[in-house]
């Protein structure tokens, strides 16, 4: 059970009771009748071949208050799309399977990239980005959820205590984001997060001084959880990034649009684990190395756009500052472990430190390098003025993709 204490400047709804999910699952059918809720499912085909995937569609299966499901398909050929269709056929909800790779909606996206409009890079950013735009076509969802398909200790109530916030017509939420303890085979996870991107945003405030963003920022107990909810509304003018700065781009994004009141974080799961990234230690192109460098360059954009001004001797000090407070943060986490019975690797804890102080001078090099980068996918508002039938054509292409590779599909 978590304690209650609101911590920040972003509501936190915890978890108190062992509410049973029956009882809240009734009121969310009772929610859908005037706000119809979707959940979107951003998927690597490989995903469909994985544990995880298959069990949690086991649980969907079980899910009475949806109205639609929507699933980003990605790195899938035509008989892989063809299997994704029978695999996703298990769900007795209204979905769709985007091909992100089928021929249809590589024809929009290309005629998106002439108008300078579309993502640059595939990736996961990339696939959120279409499938909120289908969501948008559709229509059919007031309040969405999204979650990764690699929870390998998925269960339903993750995704009830999810949307219930941005659901529930009581409350006035805008957006919500998931959050729980990474602790999995006896030790502490989350690497990215713990030693990353709350020792960075500290770091931060000590060089720049405090403001309400980077306090904002250190509200969230997982910033980096790749599990939130919304109302529809909130997709017309959101820009995400495409690369690894997916989560931080997301978070910075909802505190430009909205006021703190209007957000907020949810306690989702006493256990949650997932596929485990490489550190990469060798390479700055793969794993938690590159993830490190795109969430370090996310923050110091944001900063930038407020006004702050970087240079090599910012960085510098940045990255001392950082690797002083992150090496604190080491044995704060091996204490807490200590207490609770888990596994500590001191020397795995501190190379991944050491890792990441590199990596965000790295990030500072690439961000002084190229100042007039513009990393963020237009909102869907500018694509709709600049081609004003574009949900009509993404409905339309998803709408042929299914009819000439799938079985019919209420």
């Amino acid at each position: 059970m978590a304690d209650f204490h609101q911590n920040g400047v972003i509501t936190t709804l915890h978890k108190l009771t062992d509410r049973p999910l029956e009882e809240m699952e009734a009121e969310l059918v009772t929610f859908s009748k005037t706000r119809p809720m979707a959940l979107i499912l951003p998927s690597l085909y490989s995903e469909l071949e994985s544990p995880a995937l298959p069990g949690i569609i086991k649980e969907l299966q079980k899910v009475p208050y949806l109205s639609q499901i929507i699933v980003g398909l990605d790195r899938a050929d035509e008989a892989q799309y063809r299997h994704a269709l029978e695999f996703f056929a298990a769900l007795p909800q209204e979905h769709r399977v985007l091909w992100n790779d089928g021929p249809r909606l590589r024809a929009i996206d290309a005629d998106l990239q002439s108008l300078g409009l579309a993502p640059r890079e595939p990736g996961k950013g990339c696939n959120v980005w279409y499938c909120m735009g289908y969501t948008l076509a559709m229509g059919k969802a007031e309040s969405v959820a999204l979650h990764d398909c690699d929870i390998t200790t998925y269960t339903r109530d993750m995704l009830a205590r999810l949307i219930y916030p941005v659901a529930n017509p009581l409350f006035n939420y805008e957006f919500c984001k998931g959050y729980y303890a990474r602790i999995g085979h006896g030790s502490i996870n989350g690497r990215v997060s713990r030693l990353l991107v709350t020792p960075l945003i500290r770091a931060l405030k000590h060089v720049f001084g405090e403001s309400q963003y980077l306090n904002y920022m250190d509200s969230f107990r997982y910033a980096l959880a790749g599990e939130f909810s919304f109302r529809r509304d909130v997709l017309n003018d959101i820009r995400i990034p495409s690369d690894w700065g997916l989560e931080i781009g997301v978070l910075s994004e909802m505190q430009r649009n909205y006021a703190n009141n209007r957000l907020c974080q949810v306690d989702i799961a006493d256990n949650y684990d997932h596929k485990h990234q490489d550190l990469s230690l060798d390479d700055q192109r793969k794993g938690l190395s590159k993830m490190s460098v795109d969430i370090a360059r996310a923050l110091f954009r944001k900063l930038a756009t407020q006004g702050e001004v970087f240079s090599q001797e910012t960085f510098r000090t940045l990255k001392a500052t950082y690797f002083r407070i992150a090496l604190d943060f080491v044995e704060t986490y091996r204490n807490d472990a200590m207490m609770n019975g888990l596994n500590f690797d001191i020397h795995q804890e501190e190379e991944a430190v050491e890792m990441f102080a590199l990596n965000i001078m790295e990030a500072g090099r690439a961000f002084l390098d190229n100042p007039m980068e513009t990393p963020f996918i237009p909102s869907w508002n500018r694509v709709v003025s600049a081609m004003p039938d574009i949900f009509q054509r993404m409905a339309a292409a998803v709408e042929a993709d299914q009819a000439e590779f799938g079985r019919p599909n209420p």
